[in-house]
């Protein structure tokens, strides 16, 4: 697909204040592989840009680095993320940042985030973000957001999650970020396994439903798997962890376009 069918696509996506769509993807590759199911697991730096509760659990020092090549096949497409998490007495203080897209259309991403536990069972997190987005021929402008997050632990295994995406309604704004709510359970099986299942609505949309399971098949090697609809989407990855380091890789299906390669490197500060 050549960059003139790319812009027409846009051009039918986008009116001229710029308000009508905007590409909310999110990290990491172990995310993707189980469908964004993941809202009550929520334990690695990139839950910044899911579920932000989540980041007041990690106890050490985290920074993560995603990046998908090509998604759908179109290198046009290509994105980036970066997750930074700094554990503290106060709770944990987080920065991130991403960027999507080519020279005709391009969006921009920037977090500041701060996440804390009540106790053991109870956890919060917020974020402010700045979202902009430009396209050739349409100009550029941007808007600020937040992102709400907690966390419920029931049961040593059991986690329930909720996350509140773009509550702000702005009728100013040139841009308008989509309102979404997710709910999800986590459940972990004989403490090698989890068990995930979400559930996300979008204003104007119907709700999607989403499941994953992760296998540690060891403490080096994890398998992942995922499915959800509206789109039907299935995804599959895997992770090695050794030393500091957690090297992930997922790819996703789509019922229409072609398939999609994600990796990412967490690096864990002990």
């Amino acid at each position: 697909m050549n960059k003139i069918l790319i812009y027409a696509i846009l051009i039918l996506c986008f009116s001229p204040n710029l308000s009508t769509f905007y590409a909310q993807s999110n990290p990491g590759s172990r995310q993707i592989a189980l469908a964004h199911s993941d809202i009550a697991l929520s334990d690695d730096v990139f839950s910044l840009f899911n579920n932000p509760s989540g980041l007041a659990n990690i106890k050490n020092r985290e920074i993560g680095i995603y990046y998908s090549p090509s998604p759908f096949g179109l290198k046009q497409l290509a994105n980036g993320f970066l997750a930074y998490t700094e554990p503290t007495t106060l709770g944990s203080f987080n920065i991130g940042a991403s960027v999507y897209g080519f020279d005709l259309y391009n969006e921009n991403k920037l977090l500041i985030g701060y996440s804390f536990a009540l106790d053991e069972k109870i956890a919060f997190g917020f974020v402010g973000h700045y979202n902009s987005v430009k396209i050739k021929g349409y100009g550029s402008s941007g808007t600020l957001n937040l992102s709400l997050g907690c966390l419920f632990k029931l049961y040593a295994d059991l986690n329930i999650g909720f996350s509140l995406h773009n509550p702000v309604r702005n009728s100013k704004s040139k841009i308008e970020l989509p309102l979404i709510y997710s709910l999800g359970i986590s459940y972990i099986l004989f403490k090698s396994s989890s068990l995930n299942l979400a559930l996300e609505k979008e204003i104007n949309y119907p709700i999607s439903f989403r499941f994953g399971v992760e296998h540690n098949i060891s403490k080096y090697f994890d398998l992942r798997l995922g499915i959800m609809n509206e789109p039907n989407i299935y995804g599959a990855g895997i992770g090695i962890n050794y030393f500091i380091f957690s090297l992930n890789y997922s790819i996703t299906s789509h019922p229409i376009l072609n398939l999609t390669h994600q990796f990412d490197v967490i690096i864990h500060f002990k």
